[in-house]
Order: structure tokens, then C-alpha cells, then sequence
């Protein structure tokens, strides 16, 4: 029998197959190569934004590959909203608005579940509106 994760606690540790695999499946991408493209992609644009306690739990949560794509980068100085973050994606990777969204979609789906609940709602509390729905979440509005 093998262990259960917490609740409240990701699944430990997840192979860089697994989880172009699951990158593949949510976006329909036609090969697993695509589908690596747009992990690096993504996860390299995430990298410019995320900084502090965050990055590095996120790094640690996420298979060798991806964590090394995400940590290549040096953090912008400006954050991008989430409309900006996909925007610049599409930029960056000769793409149009919609396949970045598309793109980002299926990519930070899966970084959700390797991050777990509580990095996860961390993570969203540090960058800008926005990215919530990125990842799959409602976005929340703060009381005045």
C-alpha cells in the first residue's frame, strides 16, 4: 500500500514525464514534445514574476527539469498582471493571446496541484491580479 499524501498537502513528488503527460492531456497537445515546449515556456515566464519563500517551495515541489526551467530566470523588477503575464508569453513565443492563455492553462493547472492549497494561495497573494484564474482558482476581491 503506498502512502497518502496529507490532506491539504501535494502529491510528493512527481517525474518530469508524469507531468508533461498531464500538460499533454489538459492542453490536447499532439506530441509530448509540444507539450515540453510549452512547460518550459510557461514555467520560464512564471520564473520572471514569483520571487522570495514562494520561488524556492515551488522549485522544490516541482520535477528537476521543470524546477530548472522556472529557476533560470531572474525575477522581473515589474510584475505582470495576468492578463499582462499571458500577453507576454504570446510575445515571447511568437503566439497569439489565446494559445498563450491556452498554454498557461494547462501548464499552471498542474504547477497547482504540485504546489498544494497553501503555497498555492501564497503564491497568489504575491503576484498581481489576475492570476488566479491561471491557475484554475476563482479570483477573490479584497474588502476596501
Amino acid at each position: 500500500m503506498s502512502p497518502q499524501p496529507e490532506p491539504g498537502r501535494p502529491a510528493p513528488g512527481m517525474l518530469f514525464e508524469h507531468m508533461l503527460e498531464r500538460v499533454r492531456y489538459e492542453g490536447a497537445y499532439p506530441t509530448r514534445e509540444r507539450a515540453e515546449e510549452v512547460v518550459r515556456a510557461v514555467l520560464a515566464a512564471l520564473g520572471r514574476q514569483l520571487t522570495g519563500d514562494e520561488r524556492v517551495e515551488l522549485a522544490a515541489r516541482l520535477p528537476v527539469e521543470a524546477a530548472l526551467a522556472f529557476t533560470a530566470q531572474i525575477p522581473d523588477t515589474e510584475k505582470l498582471t495576468g492578463r499582462g503575464f499571458v500577453k507576454d508569453l504570446a510575445t515571447r513565443t511568437g503566439g497569439t493571446p489565446a494559445t498563450a492563455r491556452w498554454d498557461t492553462g494547462a501548464v499552471l493547472a498542474t504547477v497547482a496541484q504540485l504546489a498544494g492549497p497553501e503555497l498555492l494561495t501564497r503564491i497568489l497573494t504575491q503576484l498581481p491580479a489576475g492570476y488566479a484564474l491561471l491557475f484554475g482558482r476563482t479570483e477573490r476581491t479584497h474588502a476596501a
